[in-house]
C-alpha cells in the first residue's frame, strides 16, 4: 500500500495506484507480466479506471474487471480474485483499490434516478427519528450506537475510548493520516455530530491506494515466493430481510451480515473467535467498531462496553483490534480499505509490523463492509 493521505495532500488515483501495484510485485518478487487477471476497486470514478491504473504498470492484454461495492470494494476484489485461484481458473491474480475522495461527507452523485438507499433511509426513519441535515453515513452509524447505548446503557466515555485507542496505534504506522495522540476529554469536545458521534469519533476522506497478489500454492512453490500466509477461509455476505423489517439501526448498518460472514468463516476453518489475536475491522465510525465486536464474536451480546473497559481490544489485551490505526486514523479511501486491511494482516503474520506487532500471530482477521450492502470477512493464516 501507499500511505493515505487527506484530499489535499494526495496524488491522483492514477499514481498512487500505480505505485501500490509495483509495491506488491516488488513485495512478492514478480513481474507485471505473469499477473493473469486483475480486479480493480473503486466507488467514485468513471468507467475503467482500473486500466487507467494498469496500463502504467504495462499493458499485457490480461482480463481487468472494475469492481464497486461501496465501502467494501477492495475486500470485494480480494473474494473475486480469491476465488478465480481456487476454482483453478488462474493461478496469479492481482487485487487492487485505490480512491481518490473529494473533502467532505459521502454523498450521492445521481439525483435523477432512484437511489439504491431508498429503502435504507425509508428502514432507517421506521427504526428511529432522522434528523435530514445530516448526511447519511454519520445518520445510520450515529443512530445505530445511539440504539444501542438505550438497550445497554453504554456510556458515551466507551465510544470515545475507541478513538483514544485508535490514534495509539496508528502512531506507530507511518501509512496512516491521523498519528497524533487524543484524549477522551477532546474526543467528546470536539464538535457533535451525530448520537453518540463527535467529530473524532468519525473516518476522514482519504485518499489512498492498496494491492495484494493471490496465487495457488503450486504457483507460489514453483516460482519460490513466499507462501507463508494463506487465506483459509473466506465469506461474503448482502444484506437479509432483517435489515429493513426489524426497526434496529444496528442492522440497518449490517450487524446481520457481519455476524453471518464471520459465522460462516469461523465454521469453514474450524476457528473459534477466542483463538484471535489480531483483528483489523471496519471502524468507520465508533459506534461501529463497538458493534462489530459483537457481530464478530470478540465480546458477547452486551458486552462489548467491558471488553473496552478491560482493554481487551488492544495490546496487552485479549485481541488487539486495528492495530494499523483502522479507517479512524489510518484513513479510509473507500476502494482502498480492504487491500490495506490485508496489507497490514499480511504483515502481522509476516512479523514485519515493527512497533505494530502483535506476539505470537497466527491467525488474522478480517472486517470490511459496505452500506448497501456486502461484508466481507477474510481469516488469513500462517503457513509453516
Amino acid at each position: 500500500m501507499v500511505p493515505f493521505a487527506t484530499p489535499s495532500k494526495a496524488q491522483p488515483y492514477d499514481l498512487m495506484g500505480e505505485r501500490a501495484v509495483l509495491a506488491a510485485l516488488a513485495d512478492a518478487g514478480l513481474e507485471y507480466p505473469q499477473i493473469q487477471q486483475a480486479f480493480a476497486g473503486y466507488v467514485y470514478g468513471d468507467s475503467t479506471c482500473g486500466q487507467a491504473v494498469l496500463y502504467r504498470v504495462g499493458m499485457t492484454g490480461i482480463p481487468v474487471v472494475n469492481v464497486n461495492n461501496n465501502c467494501s470494494t477492495g475486500s470485494s476484489a480480494l473474494w473475486l480474485a480469491r476465488q478465480v485461484v481456487e476454482s483453478g481458473a488462474a493461478d496469479c491474480v492481482l487485487a487492487l483499490g485505490f480512491e481518490q475522495m473529494q473533502r467532505g461527507a459521502l454523498k450521492a452523485h445521481w439525483d435523477d434516478r432512484p437511489s439504491p438507499f431508498d429503502t435504507f433511509d425509508s428502514a432507517a426513519a421506521k427504526a428511529r427519528a432522522q434528523d435530514a441535515e445530516v448526511p447519511f453515513a454519520p445518520r445510520y452509524f450515529g443512530g445505530a450506537g445511539a440504539a444501542y447505548a438505550d438497550r445497554h446503557g453504554t456510556a458515551p466515555e466507551t465510544f470515545a475510548r475507541i478513538s483514544v485507542k485508535s490514534r495509539k496505534h496508528a502512531a506507530n504506522n507511518p501509512y496512516a493520516v491521523f498519528r497524533d495522540p487524543v484524549t477522551v476529554e477532546e474526543v467528546l469536545a470536539s464538535p457533535h455530530i451525530y448520537g453518540p458521534l463527535t467529530r473524532l469519533q468519525c473516518c476522514p476522506p482519504t485518499c489512498g491506494a492498496a494491492a495484494a497478489i493471490v496465487t495457488s500454492a503450486d504457483f507460489a512453490a514453483k516460482h519460490d515466493l513466499d507462501g507463508s500466509v494463506a487465506i483459509a477461509a473466506q465469506a461474503m455476505t448482502t444484506d437479509y430481510p432483517s435489515t429493513f423489517t426489524d426497526q434496529d439501526l444496528t442492522k440497518v448498518v449490517g450487524y446481520d451480515m457481519s455476524k453471518a460472514a464471520a459465522d460462516q468463516v469461523y465454521e469453514a476453518a474450524g476457528v473459534d473467535p477466542r483463538d484471535l489475536r489480531v483483528v483489523e475491522l471496519h471502524d468507520c465510525f465508533t459506534t461501529n467498531e463497538l458493534l462489530t465486536y459483537e457481530a464478530l464474536g470478540l465480546a458477547p451480546e452486551g458486552g462489548a462496553e467491558q471488553f473496552i473497559v478491560d482493554g481487551d481490544n488492544t495490546y496487552g489485551g485479549r485481541v488487539v483490534t486495528n492495530p494499523s490505526g483502522g479507517l479512524l486514523s489510518k484513513g479510509h479511501p473507500l476502494g482502498a480499505t480492504g487491500l490495506a486491511q490485508c496489507a497490514e494482516l499480511v504483515w502481522q503474520l509476516r512479523g514485519q509490523a515493527e512497533q505494530r506487532q502483535v506476539e505470537d500471530v497466527t491467525l488474522a482477521l478480517q472486517h470490511n463492509i459496505g452500506l448497501g450492502g456486502a461484508a466481507v470477512v477474510t481469516l488469513y493464516q500462517k503457513v509453516d
